[in-house]
């Protein structure tokens, strides 16, 4: 069953033998309901977008450690490239390669975390909430 009809079901009164004071009174119940767990909803929500921008953040600053590496073996290679003129200077062209390779990984990765992330508003909630109040009108005007 999904969540919207949970709540129907809940919220569902017996009205045929209620006085009006006990229907005034379910419905402030039921919206006081409704409103909190309107609000667990969108904490759930806001706290995942934050868990997930988080990650992208993290995996930004390692790939701005990867780039460091990156340019210290480059840095390395044309010392080797220059003094020995030698195989050794291919080795470390490779590992610089490799280094700036999984650094642009790393950095789009994070970079599309964190635009997943945002904007930080709990979109299903806000949706949910609107639904309520078109059902609450439709409720109204029968």
């Amino acid at each position: 069953m999904t969540w919207r009809g949970l709540v129907a079901e809940r919220f569902t009164p017996d009205t045929d033998h209620a006085s009006t004071g006990e229907l005034i009174g379910r419905l402030s119940e039921q919206t006081s309901t409704l409103i909190r767990d309107e609000m667990r909803l969108a904490q759930a929500e806001l706290s995942a977008k934050a868990k997930n921008a988080g990650v992208g953040i993290g995996m930004f600053g390692a790939g701005g450690l990867l780039a460091f590496f990156g340019i210290a073996a480059l840095i390395t290679t044309a010392i080797l490239a220059l003094a020995l003129v030698l195989p050794p200077w291919a080795a470390a062209g490779i590992v610089t390669l490799l280094l700036f390779a999984a650094a642009a990984v790393v950095s789009l990765v994070g970079k599309k975390r964190v635009q997943e992330a945002t904007p930080a508003k709990p979109e299903r909630a806000m949706d949910n909430v609107k639904q309520d109040i078109e059902q609450v009108k439709g409720a109204a005007q029968s």
